[in-house]
């Protein structure tokens, strides 16, 4: 079954997504403003990244701010992305110390420039760092990402000479966000709602899902161990058989 697991224990995903849903009905049922809910959720960014690097989870995916989070109140937008950038000063020594790898997804032409200058700077002092994966998407839509994956297949193809007829599953996944990043093998959101708004909808076609009511902002290692137990006890098939997976008769994806 594919996975990734640890002696002793049950199957650990290779690749987890996170939608952290919430953040803002929890300072309202705490009587605080909306931004004390952001605030207190990028706290649980780290306690996630913490458990997953222990967890030897390779890969964490966490969608941070959408391309339809613009619709947002002006004075939220600023907000977070104010908040974007004291997290980068803050922790991008910590997470580079401590051997995670940090990738921004999405498109950064709609970013001031103060900030895109900041995301390179982490990425480049983070690049060469293996214990763990972190990619944020912010200004990411999972539409968007395959209509500009789609763009750059086809400019390579008549750049090639060939027929943008011959246009493939194979090119398109090639120049996705995550293209070098294996598929989440677990999606789970937080906050109550069920749907992956617009998040890694290429990716997540084959991907586990888990559903919870607790805000992002209350969601902490046991709420992630309770996630990895559902994961553990389900059995992927890839559209095969149950029978085939059983008995070893085929490779994992």
């Amino acid at each position: 079954m594919p996975g990734h697991e640890i002696p002793g224990s049950i199957p650990r995903p290779k690749h987890i997504a996170i939608i952290m849903d919430g953040n803002g009905r929890w300072a309202y049922r705490q009587h605080l403003p909306r931004v004390a809910g952001h605030r207190r959720g990028a706290e649980v960014v780290r306690e996630m990244v913490q458990a997953c690097a222990e967890n030897g989870i390779p890969h964490l995916t966490l969608f941070a701010f959408s391309t339809e989070n613009w619709r947002r109140p002006p004075l939220e937008v600023r907000l977070l992305m104010n908040l974007f950038r004291l997290l980068l000063r803050r922790e991008i020594r910590k997470l580079h110390d401590n051997g995670v790898r940090l990738r921004i997804v999405g498109d950064r032409d709609s970013l001031e420039p103060d900030l895109q200058e900041m995301i390179r700077g982490a990425e480049s002092l983070t690049a060469g760092n293996r214990r763990l994966h972190l990619n944020l998407a912010v200004n990411y839509g999972g539409r968007w990402d395959i209509v500009q994956a789609s763009r750059k297949a086809v400019l390579e193809l008549r750049a090639a000479g060939e027929d943008p007829g011959h246009l493939s599953e194979e090119r398109i996944a090639a120049h996705l966000s995550l293209a070098d990043t294996p598929n989440p093998d677990l999606l789970i959101r937080t906050g109550g709602e069920q749907r992956i708004s617009n998040f890694l909808v290429w990716q997540l076609a084959y991907t586990e899902f888990y559903f919870t009511d607790t805000l992002w902002p209350d969601f902490g290692r046991e709420s992630l161990e309770v996630a990895l137990r559902s994961f553990g006890q389900r059995q992927r098939r890839f559209g095969r058989t149950g029978d085939q997976i059983l008995d070893g008769s085929c490779a994992s994806e």
